[in-house]
């Protein structure tokens, strides 16, 4: 009878164990503005050397194949926070806020979220697009530091927006408000891991955006004489479709031919690959806090950029275009429940990250998010999972990437389809007028399927000079729609 007893008691003392309350992780959400593939662990260029995100991809797992919703910042921050696509919101562009376009709308977005289910939540840096949403955050400390100069360092392109510019800076790491950022960051991870409420701390960087400045220590790291350029192809965009064409012809940006006359594209190049070294070091700082924070066996770290961008591929700059290097950007997850040291090549999107975190920390599903939690993939990465990212450029303007194709449509019903797995670089559409195969169409037509049946128009106040609708130097949209139509319809 004594026997038993104990072992009644045993038992329910094992269920209750079991059935005790999971311990709420912690998140350190890290942000990088304007970040492609140029990263060791991402094999984006040959000589990209960023030691601590390669230390990072292995302690968790590394998307090779996550694409933003949206190839411009605001959009798809937007997209990223409120859990819905562009073509939900109709917030497609740079503006408005997304608080100011209907008072009446209830956009609650992830660090809400999180605070309402009990985590405190602070910021500082990049993490909105402008104004910081005031609503999303218990604490929001105000970024301090140098960005830019009086006087631009180089000579760029005529009516080019004045961030366009690039170069060596003598100002120290630590007086650049990126760095002061980190440091903020990391004196403050201790802090919030003694706090009885899990955190949820979101850390932004502004470079490598433009101006990419950066100091000698960084340069340093990439010779001239030595740098490698990106692969090109002189008639790249003799196959697109004229509504592609205007679409992508970025009025703040300078023209790629420009860049190569001028002597320009190295120095731009250096730049890019300088100023994202020293981010790198600065995510290094975090990860080296946390750990000494006892807080990082219990905090889910993602690490991720607001889209990719251009540095000459496609013979173009910057972002704005529904290619690879614009809408690929690095994601990567590493904490408690997560595989470590391990890659997944399955097409997933940023808007797949608000349901993923709610997962991973155990927190109620919200039905109204239109991504899809990411958790299956972070325990086997080969999961099954046959749903392609779709980026938006401006309404009814959209491109879907699966594990092997990218299929776009555009508004006037222009199409472009690309095989990763024999074309890499985007140099050959499969569906250009004269080359389209029977198998191509086919590919095109299951791909479409994925389309999004509602294309909201664009928010009011929208649509200007920074937005695809209207470019200074450009044929307007419509006008591109109708040349493409014609020119059709005459073949």
């Amino acid at each position: 009878m004594r026997s038993a007893f104990f072992t009644l008691a045993f038992v329910l003392c094992f269920l209750t164990t079991m059935h005790a309350e999971t311990p709420r992780p912690n998140v350190l959400f890290v942000s990088i503005d304007d970040l492609n593939d140029w990263l060791g662990c991402y094999g984006g260029h040959p000589q990209a050397q960023t030691p601590n995100i390669d230390l990072l991809s292995k302690q968790g797992v590394l998307f090779s194949n996550a694409h933003c919703q949206a190839p411009i910042c605001n959009p798809s921050r937007v997209s990223m926070f409120l859990g819905k696509l562009p073509s939900t919101t109709g917030m497609y562009f740079l503006g408005p806020n997304f608080r100011t376009v209907d008072p009446t709308r209830d956009d609650r977005t992830l660090f809400q979220t999180f605070r309402e289910r009990g985590y405190y939540v602070s910021t500082r840096g990049k993490i909105f697009h402008g104004k910081v949403d005031q609503a999303s955050f218990d604490h929001i400390e105000k970024t301090t530091g140098w960005r830019r100069g009086p006087e631009k360092l180089r000579y760029t392109l005529k009516d080019t927006h004045p961030l366009w510019d690039w170069g060596q800076v003598d100002v120290p790491d630590k007086q650049q408000h990126d760095f002061q950022t980190a440091a903020w960051a990391a004196k403050e991870l201790p802090k919030l891991a003694k706090r009885e409420k899990p955190f949820f701390l979101a850390v932004g960087f502004s470079l490598p955006h433009v101006p990419i400045y950066a100091s000698k220590r960084w340069f340093d790291l990439y010779p001239l004489e030595t740098l490698k350029l990106p692969e090109t192809l002189s008639v790249d965009r003799e196959d697109l479709p004229e509504i592609s064409k205007q679409l992508t012809l970025n009025p703040t940006a300078p023209r790629h031919d420009w860049m190569v006359a001028s002597g320009e594209w190295k120095h731009a190049v250096q730049a890019y690959l300088a100023a994202s070294s020293f981010i790198d070091e600065l995510v290094g700082m975090l990860l080296e806090s946390l750990k000494k924070s006892n807080a990082a066996d219990n905090t889910i770290i993602v690490l991720w950029s607001d889209h990719g961008f251009h540095l000459g591929e496609k013979l173009r700059w910057a972002k704005r275009s529904l290619w690879e290097e614009t809408t690929r950007v690095p994601l990567i997850f590493a904490g408690p429940g997560i595989v470590t040291d391990q890659s997944c090549s399955r097409s997933v999107g940023l808007i797949d990250v608000f349901p993923t975190l709610l997962d991973l920390a155990h927190l109620p599903k919200r039905a109204d998010l239109e991504g899809r939690s990411l958790k299956p993939l972070l325990e086997n990465p080969k999961f099954k999972w046959n749903r392609p990212a779709l980026c938006t450029f401006g309404p009814n303007n959209h491109s879907l990437r699966g594990n092997r194709y990218r299929y776009s449509r555009y508004a006037d019903g222009s199409e472009e389809l690309y095989d990763h797995q024999n074309d890499a670089n985007e140099w050959n559409n499969l569906i250009a007028d004269q080359t389209t195969t029977i198998e191509s169409r086919q590919i095109a037509d299951r791909m479409k399927r994925w389309l999004p049946n509602n294309n909201a128009a664009p928010v009011t106040g929208s649509a200007g000079s920074d937005s695809p609708l209207y470019g200074e130097g450009t044929i307007s949209l419509r006008e591109a729609m109708k040349r493409g139509a014609a020119k059709r319809k005459s073949k």
